[in-house]
């Protein structure tokens, strides 16, 4: 039985032990109970795959009411594919956490920190477990709302800056997503997402259905920093608590990558999405322009965090220009990119998160020889560097080799060309961080550090063990996204 109800335990535990953390308050039980929750979580998306994988899609009807009429939880292989990165996440990212909270957020509101976290992991997962429309953006809400409250609690008054010019854009995205929701409901009548897919095209010819495409486009487009609607993602990474910074830029965007991949293929189909409203193309000029604009705007940052995050803005044109060829190759490559950069993403922030420790700074002139005095630090940060310049070896070359090859069957060379350009100002802001703290003479007047503690040093290892491993076998990844993309479009689309 218990099997059975997976689906619906994968977004319930986390939820219910979330006022549990806010009642422990500052105590370090708090942060064991997130702890235990996070690690049951993956346990949960672990079970959650390998059911999928050997039985098929799983559905969950919350309250025995069957869809379409009650809401119904269901998870494919591409959802269990985002559950599992989620979770494994959350789980790393816990693991690290409390040094780290320790030294960046006040006592009193560690409470609050642990609380938001576990909310801010309950939606994230609810979005990928739920079937249902307006679900989808209840659940992207309560990723949101709990982010924004992670965000402000930053060391500095910027993190507030940051964390309301994200609730304002955030909000602007909901509004649209809502809106765009709401004319789905009033031309069909329902919200579960495989009726929805059953009942559009019959009135898929109208101003409303293509009015609410673009409605929810948008809306999904401002939630995942999609250039040019990524303002809000470079202060809100780089001034958020280092344990927020390595959690959202893992998990947020790419779960808006993923509710883009469920209204394109699932709900509105890809004869309509991508011949009648042309959104291919739409999409393959802006991820071009993010992967060369945001590549060559991070060579130029000073601050580490930021740099970062141009960077994950880039590696977001990466995803969305697999989506945007709409082929099994394509949206394959897209899958696998999205899993692998998280992964790399996610260490990386750690790393920054170890020199924050010791440092107070993560600004690019304090990192001057810092590799003798934090080795293990600065290796993660060269592997993880490595696997985003697209290095063999590392997953990063998995991701790109597949998006080249998808790229080259569509017969759109000029693109390859311009991931390869890409990568090249990857190797320019990478390697600079590289030469400050390998190459340059310290600060004499600079206080001696101490390698980071073990706690923080694990987890940011396992991710980078992971990311090795995945570039010298990716066979079970590109396993699992293929058949994850074939089910979105379509077994048997070319």
């Amino acid at each position: 039985m218990l099997t059975e109800n997976l689906v619906a335990l994968q977004v319930v535990v986390p939820l219910i032990f979330a006022p549990v953390c806010l009642l422990l308050g500052k105590s370090r039980h708090a942060w064991a109970c997130a702890l235990t929750v996070s690690w049951l979580a993956l346990g949960i998306a672990t079970l959650l795959v390998t059911r999928v994988a050997t039985i098929g899609t799983q559905s969950y009807a919350i309250g025995a009411w069957a869809a379409p009429i009650g809401i119904e939880y269901r998870v494919d292989m591409a959802g269990a594919l985002i559950i599992f990165i989620i979770a494994a996440i959350g789980a790393m990212v816990m693991s690290y956490a409390r040094r780290s909270i320790e030294h960046e957020i006040a006592a009193e509101n560690s409470g609050y920190f642990y609380a938001c976290y576990l909310l801010c992991l309950t939606g994230l997962l609810g979005i990928a477990a739920t079937g249902d429309a307006f679900n989808m953006f209840v659940f992207l809400e309560i990723s949101s709302l709990s982010s924004y409250v992670l965000i402000s609690l930053g060391t500095t008054r910027r993190a507030l800056t940051a964390a309301f010019q994200y609730l304002v854009m955030g909000t602007i995205g909901a509004t649209f997503i809502l809106i765009g929701v709401g004319m789905l409901y009033m031309m069909t009548g329902t919200l579960n997402m495989m009726d929805l897919a059953q009942r559009l095209p019959g009135v898929d010819d109208t101003r409303t259905i293509r009015v609410a495409f673009a409605f929810v486009t948008i809306g999904v487009s401002i939630k995942l920093a999609l250039f040019p609607l990524h303002l809000w993602l470079p202060n809100a990474y780089t001034f958020a608590p280092s344990v927020v910074s390595a959690f959202v830029a893992a998990t947020a965007t790419k779960v808006g990558i993923y509710v883009l991949l469920r209204f394109f293929f699932t709900v509105f189909g890809i004869h309509f999405s991508f011949v009648a409203m042309h959104v291919g193309e739409i999409l393959m000029v802006l991820a071009v322009v993010a992967m060369l604009v945001a590549s060559l705007v991070a060579i130029f940052q000073d601050n580490i965090k930021r740099m970062l995050a141009y960077s994950s803005v880039a590696q977001i044109g990466y995803m969305i220009l697999g989506i945007s060829l709409a082929t099994s190759a394509g949206v394959t490559a897209g899958m696998i990119h999205l899993f692998n950069h998280a992964l790399i993403k996610c260490a990386l922030f750690l790393c920054m998160g170890n020199i924050f420790l010791r440092l107070g700074s993560v600004e690019l002139h304090d990192l001057r020889g810092l590799a003798q005095q934090m080795p293990w630090t600065m290796a993660v940060f060269v592997i993880g560097g490595l696997s985003l310049i697209g290095v063999p070896l590392t997953s990063g070359f998995i991701s790109k080799w597949y998006l080249v090859s998808a790229v080259l069957d569509a017969g759109l060379w000029p693109l390859a060309v311009l991931i390869l350009l890409a990568s090249l100002f990857a190797l320019i802001y990478i390697g600079r961080v590289v030469e400050a703290a390998y190459f340059s003479k310290p600060d004499p007047t600079a206080k001696k550090v101490r390698e980071a503690p073990a706690s923080m040093l694990i987890p940011a290892w396992l991710l980078i063990g992971a990311n090795l491993y995945i570039g010298v076998d990716a066979s079970l990844l590109a396993g699992i996204a293929r058949q994850g993309a074939d089910i979105l479009i379509g077994a048997g689309v070319p």
